[in-house]
């Protein structure tokens, strides 16, 4: 469904395991940055009424996750710890057009959008089935629901107002993109690392 051209190793499940705080930590600080995305399209399309509405409530639910995932930091005794960077996301920018038609742009932020939560649906899927820990096990597989609908969502109005765009090739083109940069990935004890 998700269509991404390199899968996860199931054995970067072992590396998680390692060190639950920073891949609990690293995962609230994904879930504040995909809301503050989400209110960024907010405020660049306003006109884009069902766009605004969709990322009202994308905004409010990665939110809520953030707040989910600080309740499973703090449960264990730990704290959140400082904002982590996300090298994949600072990487897969870079496949965002400089330049271009609005349409262009707008495009490639809401595929740039839709990749993010595609990974993190499959990050999260892996562990779901895979992580020892029972509870982490059923709440990522409640995100993983969660992050699928995100995708669709961003992927959907890519298509909705792509108009003259061959969106559909532009997707196959971002995903041979962030495939060639899995190969750097899947190594740390973060959502996308």
């Amino acid at each position: 469904m998700l269509g991404l051209k390199m899968a996860t190793d199931p054995r970067w499940v072992n590396i998680v395991e390692k060190n639950i705080q920073e891949i609990l930590t690293d995962h609230a600080w994904c879930e504040q940055k995909a809301a503050s995305n989400a209110i960024t399209l907010m405020v660049k399309y306003p006109h884009l009424t069902d766009l605004v509405d969709a990322m009202v409530e994308i905004a409010n639910e990665e939110i809520t996750h953030f707040g989910m995932v600080h309740e499973k930091i703090k449960s264990r005794g730990y704290e959140l710890g400082p904002e982590r960077k996300d090298p994949y996301v600072h990487d897969l920018m870079g496949y965002i057009r400089r330049g271009g038609s609005p349409t262009e742009i707008l495009v490639d932020r809401l595929l740039f959008a839709a990749m993010i939560e595609a990974r993190s649906c499959e990050r999260f899927r892996i562990l779901s089935q895979e992580i020892n820990d029972e509870d982490l096990r059923l709440f990522y597989h409640d995100l993983m629901i969660s992050e699928a609908n995100h995708y669709t969502t961003f992927l959907s109005f890519a298509r909705q107002y792509g108009e003259n765009i061959d969106v559909n090739q532009r997707w196959s083109d971002f995903l041979d993109f962030e495939a060639n940069l899995m190969h750097n990935y899947g190594k740390g004890e973060t959502i996308h690392g």
